[in-house]
């Protein structure tokens, strides 16, 4: 007799198969766990912000929206700013970690994605310094579609920098 009776389906379609003599190919008895494949191949960011900064919650969902993993730690930037080496003058509302880089401020997750691509050597990361309306997270409805310019700057560990992309 077949047990009928399992704690786990997968462990019930396995005692089948021996039953039918190993008639089902191991893939019939178990479908892979699609959901956590998709999160294992998504980039994981790590975020420092304020917990009431509404800016900084509408780039997480603006990261999630592009395929990206985020971890959020609502206990404000500083001390991560100055712990992933991004100079203060580069300063935002939130800082991030992706890989080897930090993010700073709004960046744009086309950017972030072709920073992970790339992966230039000897960097810090990326920053959109300070918080220009109609960068990702700071175009809400509230600013009425408008777009100031701004650079996204890679920063070098020198404290320098160039700019990776302008937003104009």
């Amino acid at each position: 007799m077949i047990p009928t009776t399992s704690r786990c389906g997968t462990r019930r379609r396995e005692l089948v198969a021996l039953a039918l003599g190993g008639l089902l190919a191991p893939a019939a008895m178990a479908a892979p766990d699609k959901t956590a494949q998709d999160k294992a191949a998504r980039p994981l960011v790590d975020v420092w912000k304020s917990p009431d900064c509404g800016c900084c919650k509408d780039w997480v969902r603006h990261l999630e929206a592009h395929g990206f993993q985020v971890r959020v730690h609502d206990e404000g930037n500083q001390e991560a700013r100055v712990r992933l080496g991004m100079p203060q003058r580069y300063g935002s509302c939130h800082t991030a970690k992706v890989g080897d880089y930090t993010l700073e401020g709004h960046v744009p997750a086309r950017e972030v994605l072709r920073l992970l691509k790339e992966k230039p050597a000897g960097m810090v990361g990326l920053a959109v310094p300070a918080m220009p309306v109609g960068s990702p997270g700071m175009d809400g409805p509230e600013y009425k579609g408008r777009k100031d310019p701004y650079d996204v700057l890679l920063v070098q560990r020198d404290g320098g920098a160039t700019v990776f992309q302008s937003y104009r």
